[in-house]
């Protein structure tokens, strides 16, 4: 029986410098968060826990943060991706988009669309053209939302079947409520369109710091039967974890929680899926 460890790819992750002043949800009581991350933070955690590369996620909804992360990672060669942040409603988007991928880093577009007044953003026709721009160019496009988010961005899928779309967190379920009936409904409903992925990642930090291994179980087995292991990407969320537990606790975790899978669906959650989805090679510094 091989009792290796598995090999992983942090597929969501993020870097802050609280002097940038453009996180406006990074505020002095989020006391764990209130401090600059960095990669020379990060490093030594992958280095414990088996992890060769990560996808670098914004953080804040400023072209002028995409830049600094794709700067990040090009003096850093476990970045081996850049998920950034593009005014999809812009006329100027498309242009953005190609010039920005011209750096092999750049993998994708967030929107952060659990922080915008209108639920039914990501459906709007005036961000059709950036969206198809993206297909045209390979880039995915990571949905942050919430459970309320769902159906809305159903029908955006349905309206770009080519899109590589990853549902982030996985939408972000109400732990503390109990309340799943419409999350595995609406999440089952996108699990059907067969382009479209989700992050086991979040999840403690939903459930708080009283999380347990079997409060998170029902809603890992609930996403691994609509999605099935060929569409589901491991990742930290570090260091928004440090809310509720440590990047430790987590692989130790999601180890335990995927315990039930043969070897190679694993594998395929924990590293190959998400070198798949994001186009991830191994990077050297300045490439």
């Amino acid at each position: 029986m091989n009792t290796q460890p598995p090999h992983r790819i942090d597929a969501h992750q993020h870097f802050w410098s609280i002097a940038r002043n453009d996180y406006g949800w990074l505020t002095p009581d989020l006391v764990p968060l209130y401090r600059d991350f960095s990669p020379a933070d990060l490093q030594p955690l992958l280095g414990t826990h088996g992890v060769s590369g990560t996808v670098l996620v914004q953080a804040a909804p400023t072209l002028m943060e995409t830049r600094y992360l794709l700067g990040l990672a090009a003096r850093h060669a476990f970045i081996q991706g850049v998920v950034g942040w593009v005014d999809l409603t812009s006329a100027g988007a498309p242009a953005v988009l190609d010039e920005l991928g011209q750096d092999p880093a750049f993998k994708g577009v967030r929107p952060m669309l659990q922080d915008l007044a209108d639920d039914a953003w990501v459906a709007q026709a005036s961000i059709a053209p950036a969206v198809r721009h993206l297909v045209r160019r390979g880039l995915s496009f990571d949905a942050l939302v919430k459970p309320r988010h769902l159906p809305h961005l159903l029908r955006f899928a349905q309206a770009h079947d080519g899109l590589a779309l990853v549902i982030d967190h996985a939408a972000k379920p109400d732990i503390a409520s109990g309340a799943f009936d419409g999350w595995r409904r609406d999440l089952a409903a996108l699990a059907r369109l067969p382009g479209v992925h989700v992050k086991l990642s979040g999840l403690v930090t939903e459930a708080g710091p009283g999380w347990s291994i079997e409060a998170l179980r029902p809603l890992v087995e609930a996403v691994l039967e609509m999605f099935g292991p060929g569409r589901l990407l491991w990742g930290s969320d570090w260091p928004v974890l440090n809310l509720a537990s440590d990047y430790a606790q987590w692989v130790q975790a999601a180890d335990r929680l995927l315990s039930g899978l043969g070897q190679k669906d694993r594998q395929a959650v924990m590293a190959g899926n998400a070198q798949r989805f994001y186009r991830l090679a191994p990077r050297s510094p300045g490439l």
